[in-house]
């Protein structure tokens, strides 16, 4: 019966009625108010009187390292760019920030890179992107799309200080929002009225001195990632503080040295699979995953996946949690 509810909502078009809010450890959801104003967030008109958290976004793992900005396998995790996710309907990326010369600390030289910090190679000498100008381009399009709520993951290696003069300098620090830690998530109409429609999480700890820097640690959770096999793919927290109510369910594989493989992604990204993988962890977890996370996303649609997690209605006696 499951598979055959993933099948039609797949095919269905987004005209379906909003989710029944379900109770989790951390916040009991109270329900939520249907407005018919005519607005529009982030593509559907439900989405609007829900809570950021009771909203399922489509992300892409290290968004800027595609073909089309010049880092190729096995450094790349896509082929295709900012431009091209963001007309496909991506609204979360993940991002990881590194100096184009560690010796050099400034503004100026942040880049996106793909890899860890400190090791003998700097990998940024696999291929870099200028994180002013990517930001740059992100804010263009959230003008040109006022109703869309959007969310970065940093991975950071560079100042705080650094990182907040890039986006800054992009225009995107007029969107922010601060999120104080277990306060209820507003809801997206909330979000776009008061103009704080970005939300940015990083992996470190927070600071006072950067409080829409959010530790996504303390804030949120994650599913384990760049398993070997989808049939590895489970929905136990791996990392985070798993009584938040908002978590990022990874759903990509690893290849040769533990890199991103491309040879699967068609499967791992098949829309019936998120799906399922999404009930499953809503089931165990109490809520939809806020986050689908993919590599190479331009096989199978993750897009699509997201959009009908969002029309599921899941009542609490379906969850195991309690």
């Amino acid at each position: 019966m499951q598979r055959l509810l993933v099948a039609l909502l797949l095919v269905v078009p987004l005209a379906l009625p909003g989710c029944t809010s379900v109770a989790t450890d951390a916040v009991e959801l109270a329900p939520e108010e249907e407005i018919d104003d005519g607005m529009v967030c982030n593509g559907w008109g439900q989405l609007c009187s829900r809570t950021y958290d009771n909203v399922t976004f489509p992300e892409t793992h290290n968004a800027f390292a595609t073909h089309e900005d010049g880092i190729f396998y096995p450094a790349s995790n896509h082929r295709t760019g900012l431009d091209a996710q963001w007309d496909a309907g991506m609204r979360a990326f993940m991002l990881d920030t590194h100096y184009a010369d560690p010796s050099n600390p400034n503004t100026d030289g942040v880049r996106f890179c793909h890899g860890s910090s400190g090791g003998a190679i700097n990998p940024c000498s696999y291929g870099n992107v200028d994180a002013r100008a990517w930001l740059t381009t992100l804010q263009n399009h959230m003008m040109s799309a006022p109703n869309d709520v959007v969310t970065l993951l940093i991975e950071n290696y560079v100042e705080p200080t650094h990182l907040h003069e890039v986006l800054n300098d992009s225009g995107l620090m007029e969107h922010v929002f601060v999120h104080g830690l277990d306060e209820p998530w507003p809801t997206l109409r909330e979000m776009i009225q008061n103009g704080e429609r970005l939300v940015v999480f990083w992996e470190q700890s927070s600071d006072e001195a950067f409080p829409w820097f959010h530790d996504f640690l303390t804030h949120s959770w994650t599913t384990a990632y760049a398993e070997e096999s989808k049939e590895e793919m489970d929905c136990n927290p791996h990392r985070g503080d798993e009584h938040q109510v908002v978590f990022h369910m990874n759903n990509w594989l690893s290849g040769p040295f533990g890199l991103s493989s491309p040879n699967n992604a068609e499967e791992t990204n098949d829309p019936e699979f998120l799906v399922e993988r999404a009930v499953e962890c809503w089931q165990m977890h109490g809520k939809r995953p806020t986050f689908v996370a993919v590599d190479w996303w331009e096989d199978g649609d993750v897009v699509a996946a997201a959009r009908a997690i969002n029309e599921l209605d899941l009542s609490p006696e379906d969850s195991e949690s309690p």
